[in-house]
C-alpha cells in the first residue's frame, strides 16, 4: 500500500464533493485526507485528496474514473517534493507552572497560542504531517484536552500550475 496525493480542479457546484469521495469508496480506498477550498477563480475549486492505494495500476483506474466525471477539470498526483501543509489546534491543560513550558515547546514548532484560560490553553501550529505529529507527542504529557487537525493542502513546486494545460482549456474557462 502507498500514499499519494492527487490534486483535482472542479467546479465549484453542489455535491461535486459527495461524487468524488463516493468514487473512492466504492473503489475501496481510503481516503486519509481531503480538502476542498474555493480556487483563484470563484467558480473553480481545488480538491486535495490524500488516498491509499494498493498499487500503481489502481490510482490510474482512479485518475482515470475521476477524469470521466463532468465535473471534474483537470487531475495530477503532485510529487512527494511538492509544498504540503496542515493545521492543528490543540487544547492542552495548562496551569500556571506548565504555561511556559507548553508556550515554549510550541514556539519551537513555530505555532502559536491561539486561546488562554485559567486551565487550558489552545494552540495552533502549521506545517507537514511529521511536524504536527510531533508536535502533538511533545504536547501529551501536559494531557491534550482536544485535537483537530485540518486535511493536508498541497500545491506543486515552481511556476507551472494546475489550470496551466486543461481539458478544452479549462472548459473554456469555466463557461466565462
Amino acid at each position: 500500500m502507498s500514499t499519494h496525493t492527487l490534486s483535482v480542479l472542479v467546479y465549484n457546484r453542489p455535491g461535486v464533493l459527495t461524487r468524488i469521495a463516493g468514487l473512492f469508496s466504492r473503489r475501496g480506498f481510503n481516503i486519509e485526507s481531503l480538502t476542498v477550498g474555493v480556487t483563484e477563480k470563484p467558480e473553480l475549486s481545488r480538491m486535495t485528496v490524500v488516498a491509499t492505494v494498493d498499487d500503481e495500476i489502481a490510482l490510474e483506474q482512479i485518475v482515470k474514473q475521476l477524469n470521466k466525471l463532468i465535473e471534474v477539470l483537470k487531475v495530477i498526483e503532485l510529487e512527494d517534493n511538492a509544498v504540503q501543509r496542515m493545521m492543528a489546534l490543540i487544547k492542552v491543560r495548562s496551569d500556571s507552572d506548565h504555561r511556559s513550558q507548553i508556550i515554549d515547546t510550541v514556539s519551537l514548532f513555530r505555532g502559536k497560542a491561539v486561546d488562554v484560560s485559567h486551565d487550558s490553553i489552545t494552540v495552533e501550529a502549521t506545517g507537514s504531517r511529521d511536524k504536527i505529529s510531533a508536535l502533538i507527542s511533545m504536547l501529551e504529557p501536559f494531557g491534550i484536552l482536544e485535537l483537530v487537525q485540518s486535511g493536508q493542502v498541497s500545491l506543486g513546486r515552481g511556476a507551472r500550475s494546475i489550470t496551466d494545460r486543461t481539458r478544452s482549456d479549462l472548459r473554456r474557462a469555466a463557461e466565462d
